[in-house]
């Protein structure tokens, strides 16, 4: 993204909230699916596709990302199904990247040649651990056997854009077995590689077990053997938890469009059951029941969307100057002073001076460049929630 005028872009995200089984440290919207149930979702999501692609007929998409859940549990022939209803309902870019997550477990061959077929363009596999021991700790239902045939099987099909998702401070983890996980994915070459410390949420399984998790010290090591290893082999970090290869000298090749349309305010809208949109600083929600859901989108009116839409709010100027800066300092190259200004009418010194001052002063941000970018150091996005929870200005 840039700062050319981007209020016609559009992202979509599309959510498959279908699991085989849940994971034990999953908060995500998504379920073990009902007799029937994936049929009746898939009929309303297309509905909300068509009737969505009516309202922003003046916007181009230039990412799609279907996430969950677990998009590859359901028939693969729906999945294609509700990206070609895109393409016929909205005005897709010819470059748009179109993601997909996948599970070792249900990412069979013939699945993965049907997503390239039908357009999808980079892969999102979640690995986890390259250890069998940790990924029943977990509760996946995939082996490191299995991830390694999916990767294999992936290239096969044609995908030349692999994100693989990797997790640090399991239960029970020490630095050698996590060391061990990132060398055996960094031998593969994948093009992204996001790298995520577990948080044990509230109303996940983990949350009422007794875990035997890594120090706080373990977990800070693990986070800077990330970095010390993934660039040691050509990975450039975009943002706190995310790797991308500098094939050719192109270091932002394969950093994932979709996902920094988010970190930079991007304007990106939310299908399906819970998922959450943006556009033009407008924000809503989808609602989360899904006979709700199924039953608002089963007629042929228009006011189907009306009736799944919920917490809609107008962002003020204050609060999209918050999430400009706590959002924007989640990239290593932080935000833009010029973009601030530009967006707001206001110096971003006016604004938040005294907390820059601060910060710059203990070696937690700097500026840099001739148009003057606001970034945190390596040693501030150590500790970047606590810098950025000063940016509110409530």
């Amino acid at each position: 993204m840039n700062t050319t005028d981007t209020r016609h872009d559009l992202s979509i995200y599309i959510h498959i909230p279908f699991c085989e089984r849940k994971c034990l440290y999953c908060d995500f919207l998504s379920f073990s699916a009902q007799s029937g149930q994936i049929d009746e979702y898939v009929r309303a999501l297309s509905k909300e596709i068509e009737l969505y692609g009516a309202e922003f007929s003046g916007f181009t998409v230039r990412s799609i990302f279907f996430g969950g859940g677990t998009p590859s549990f359901p028939d693969e022939k729906l999945i294609c199904g509700l990206l070609e209803k895109i393409f016929d309902c909205f005005v897709v870019d010819d470059r748009c990247e179109i993601s997909i997550e996948v599970n070792p477990a249900s990412a069979m061959k013939e699945k993965l040649i049907a997503y390239k077929k039908a357009g999808f363009n980079r892969l999102s596999i979640g690995a986890q651990s390259m250890s069998d021991t940790e990924l029943k700790r977990l509760g996946r239902l995939h082996s490191s056997r299995q991830f390694l045939e999916t990767f294999e099987n992936a290239r096969s099909a044609g995908f030349n854009n692999i994100n693989v998702d990797l997790m640090s401070a399991i239960p029970e983890q020490d630095i050698d077995s996590y060391r061990e996980t990132l060398m055996k994915v960094i031998t593969l070459k994948p093009e992204h590689i996001s790298a995520y410390s577990l948080i044990v949420e509230e109303g996940t399984p983990f949350c009422d077990m007794e875990l035997d998790l890594p120090s706080e010290e373990v977990d800070r090591k693990m986070y800077h053997e990330t970095k010390k290893l993934l660039s040691e082999h050509g990975y450039f970090r975009y943002e706190i938890s995310n790797y991308a290869r500098r094939d050719g000298g192109a270091a932002h090749s394969f950093e994932c469009y979709h996902n920094k349309v988010y970190w930079q305010r991007g304007n990106y809208l939310g299908l399906g059951l819970g998922a959450a949109s943006m556009v033009n600083n407008v924000r809503w929600s989808n609602i989360r029941d899904m006979k709700t859901y199924i039953e608002a989108l089963s007629r042929e009116s228009k006011t189907g969307i009306s009736k799944i839409r919920t917490d809609v709010q107008k962002l003020s100027v204050s609060e999209q100057m918050e999430e400009f800066m706590f959002l924007g300092l989640r990239l290593v190259r932080g935000v833009s002073t010029e973009e601030f200004k530009r967006l707001f009418g206001r110096s971003i010194f006016d604004v938040y001076g005294n907390v820059i001052s601060k910060y710059q002063k203990m070696g937690l941000l700097e500026l840099y460049g001739e148009n003057v970018f606001l970034r945190l150091t390596d040693l501030g996005l150590d500790v970047s929630n606590t810098v950025m929870a000063e940016f509110l200005l409530g």
